[in-house]
């Protein structure tokens, strides 16, 4: 069965740094698409940054571009966000998502398994 544990979130002031972690368990990475995607209260999940299985080539929203990393452990198991500049229009609900059909995607109806979300607040 496959499990996504998300960790990491927190209170961070504005221009601050966070680096999210979202441990994969009862399935290997490989061979699957990963998003991260986040949810803002009262508004629709929206997709954050994506890496393609096929090549491992990455994708991000126009918002995120420049400031967010995402990258992979094999080793661990892991995808990880790490998440510099932080504005306070970056709180939400931040979850990882695997998808097996599509080889990258940024909309959540792409994606089979998801984690049960870690929460990042951006606030002085």
């Amino acid at each position: 069965q496959v499990q996504l544990v998300e960790s990491g979130g927190g209170l961070v002031q504005p221009g601050g740094s966070l680096v999210l972690s979202c441990a994969a368990s009862g399935v290997t990475l490989d061979g699957y698409a990963i998003g991260w995607f986040r949810q803002a209260p009262g508004k629709e999940r929206e997709g954050v940054s994506s890496i393609s299985k096929r090549d491992g080539s990455t994708y991000y929203a126009d918002s995120v571009k420049g400031r967010f990393t995402i990258s992979r452990s094999a080793a661990k198991n892991t995808v990880y966000l790490q998440m510099n500049s932080l504005k306070p229009e970056d709180t939400a609900v931040y979850y990882c998502a695997l998808a097996s059909t599509w080889e990258w995607g940024m909309l959540p109806w792409m994606y089979d398994s998801w984690g049960q979300g870690t929460q990042v607040t951006v606030s002085s």
